[in-house]
């Protein structure tokens, strides 16, 4: 969750192009908490949330890496005040984790026998065509899909 806004906070230049989006997105999020969960699973609730985290930090990302539109100090700035994963974005940067849709679904200590999420299993490997991933709702983040 972003800090507070104060007025004691500097801005890097740059920041009025990207915070329209990213009030767009805190207001999704903000409706996905509030959102009634009567009839699911109390992962299930949870689903939507991890969803708007990953597109939060997968915008700042692209925005920083691939289409290089912000400065290293709006980036930097971006990740201080929580608007993005840090460590999510750390696991983008190499490879086979390019697609990863959130850190629970490679953490041996959450799954049976300490192995990754079932989401991580190429799709041409699989023996189920549909899956979903307990933690996050995720239908397959393996990169060699």
């Amino acid at each position: 969750m972003p800090k507070i806004k104060t007025s004691r906070v500097k801005y890097p230049e740059g920041w009025e192009l990207i915070e329209p989006t990213l009030n767009d997105l805190e207001a999704k999020m903000r409706e996905a908490e509030n959102d009634p969960h009567d009839g699911k699973r109390k992962c299930e609730a949870l689903w939507p949330i991890f969803r708007i985290s990953h597109q939060k930090s997968r915008y700042i990302y692209d925005l920083y890496y691939r289409r290089k539109e912000i400065s290293k100090e709006l980036y930097e700035f971006c990740l201080n005040q929580g608007y993005a994963d840090r460590n999510l974005i750390a696991k983008w940067k190499k490879p086979g984790y390019e697609r990863l849709c959130c850190l629970r679904c490679i953490q041996t200590r959450d799954h049976n026998f300490a192995t990754t999420c079932v989401c991580r299993v190429p799709k041409h490997l699989r023996e189920e065509k549909v899956i979903e991933c307990v933690h996050c709702g995720c239908r397959g983040c393996a990169s060699g899909d």
